[in-house]
């Protein structure tokens, strides 16, 4: 693990409190600073890997910043500033400079602000030291959440790689499939649009199965837990290579994308009763990441078809499990199929694979992100799947 420390002289630094004073939560912590840009080191741009964008110096919004940087004032104030994810974040008061430790370039790094990061550090030789300042805000503790917050302090760009798809009509496949199911108008392509199912969670889901890329057990389509917008950009890849044809992956599980969605809902709405079948005495609601109706609030409903739950399950224990039951599906005469019926084979061992999954959890520090990340819990479920549709 390589550590690397940067000490950065700020005019104005703060900690923000956590509201959480104790669980998982607790742990991260928020800080904000104000820097000349003049000392923003320039080794940062070497820590880029967790920033999802793809900075582009030539593109319109890099040139509004730097138009923003060196013609105008108050850079600080009118830009957004730059996220940077620390391992560990420390001020000292004599000489007025923060310390940030690096040391692991998965989560470590910016977060968001690239462009800013970029156009900063090419232009700022033509500026007086003094004249432009920049905020930063640093986050520590995070690493759990990590993904999320990347995807969500980035929407834009997913937005609007998902928009141009829309407008391109690559989306189609999956619009034919649901043109009939009670939620399709609830399914959001582009920005603005009405509805509360992402497009792009579909695209997740839909890549647990794609037979093309993950044919067996050595690959698993862990990252459709953990990076949506690969999601998405594979499955713009798939259409510009392939298209609407019978080669493309997308167009061979239509038969079964409807199956995909009912079947997500179902492992959604029965993991409490699989637990509860190993565990007679156990809580379900009482496990890390897991949501119980409050008293006199709407109960939770499943993602499409809006039946209600009794719990709701955090999406790294329902991806894994779902994902298990690629291992039911071949492709015959250029389609996608089922060997045998998913829905016995959850009753058989619904149960063991819950069981497997929250365990997993427990001894991941009962952190659900953690499973939801783990490719062995992956690939141990899948198997456990495999092994009874042999035995069918």
């Amino acid at each position: 693990m390589t550590e690397i420390t940067f000490n950065i002289p700020v005019e104005s630094f703060r900690k923000i409190p956590n509201p959480y004073k104790e669980g998982p939560s607790s742990v991260s912590q928020m800080y904000t600073a104000i820097c000349d840009v003049k000392d923003l080191p320039e080794d940062l741009i070497n820590w880029m890997e967790t920033n999802p964008r793809k900075q582009n110096t030539n593109s319109g919004v890099a040139k509004k910043i730097r138009a923003s940087l060196v013609e105008g004032k108050d850079f600080h104030l009118l830009n957004r500033g730059i996220l940077l994810s620390a391992n560990d974040v420390t001020f000292n008061n004599y000489d007025g400079t923060m310390k940030l430790v690096f040391t692991d370039k998965e989560y470590h790094g910016n977060v968001d602000g690239g462009h800013t990061l970029m156009v900063i550090l090419e232009n700022r030789d033509d500026l007086e030291r003094g004249q432009q300042f920049v905020k930063l805000e640093i986050l520590t503790g995070v690493e759990g959440i990590f993904e999320d917050l990347a995807a969500a302090r980035n929407t834009s760009t997913q937005v609007q790689d998902k928009s141009i798809a829309n407008l391109r009509d690559y989306f189609d496949i999956i619009k034919q499939a649901i043109s009939t199911e009670p939620f399709k108008d609830r399914v959001y392509f582009m920005e603005n649009d009405d509805g509360n199912i992402d497009v792009g969670d579909i695209l997740a889901i839909l890549n647990m199965f794609n037979l093309d890329t993950y044919p067996g057990m050595d690959s698993c389509p862990v990252v459709s837990f953990s990076s949506k917008k690969r999601c998405i950009d594979n499955y713009i890849h798939l259409y510009e290579q392939y298209g609407d044809s019978p080669e493309n992956p997308h167009v061979k599980m239509k038969p079964i994308m409807v199956d995909i969605f009912k079947l997500y809902d179902y492992v959604e709405s029965k993991i409490p009763e699989y637990y509860r079948v190993k565990n007679p005495n156990g809580k379900y609601g009482a496990i890390s990441g897991v949501t119980t109706p409050k008293e006199n609030r709407k109960a939770p409903v499943s993602k499409f078809y809006e039946k209600t739950l009794s719990h709701g399950s955090p999406n790294g224990f329902i991806y894994p499990i779902l994902g298990s039951l690629r291992a039911l599906l071949e492709e015959k005469n250029g389609v996608y199929r089922w060997k045998c019926d998913p829905y016995e084979v959850l009753e058989k061992i619904g149960p063991e694979l819950v069981s497997i999954t929250v365990e997993r959890s427990r001894s991941s520090g009962n952190d659900p992100v953690k499973v939801g990340k783990d490719s062995v819990n992956w690939q141990t479920l899948y198997m456990r799947v495999m092994l009874t549709a042999m035995g069918n």
